[in-house]
């Protein structure tokens, strides 16, 4: 398991693991195929996947964390605005390409049928 999410926070190719998944560093858009291996990337896209992964464990984190927040120091609301939203913001950006990366990883060691 720990291969798996070490390869999935690399972004790399989930045969190889040596061509790059995404286009380039700031875009989603997955490469047609693995510079390395030649592996068809395009047709097994993750979908909904990774985002929605992504938004329950941004309601496990941030909701527990905005309301110890505020029993605690009492801010007023555009403090919550901006300190909730910044690390949304900085989650979101952070876990997305990592996440759809082990979502495809996840395809293609559980459904290899859908690679060929």
């Amino acid at each position: 398991m720990l291969v798996l999410i070490k390869a999935a926070v690399s972004c790399r190719c989930p045969r190889c693991g040596q061509g790059r998944l995404f286009a380039s560093t700031y875009d989603l858009c997955l490469n047609a195929t693995c510079s390395a291996c030649g592996l068809n990337l395009a047709d097994n896209d993750s979908g909904d996947g990774p985002a929605v992964f992504l938004i329950f464990l941004l309601g496990f984190l941030l909701v527990p964390t905005a309301i110890v927040f505020e029993v605690v120091f009492e801010p007023p609301l555009w403090v919550h605005g901006v300190v909730t939203g910044g690390l949304a913001l900085g989650i979101t950006l952070g876990l997305l390409k990592p996440l759809k990366s082990l979502v495809l990883f996840l395809q293609y060691r559980h459904r290899p049928e859908t690679w060929r």
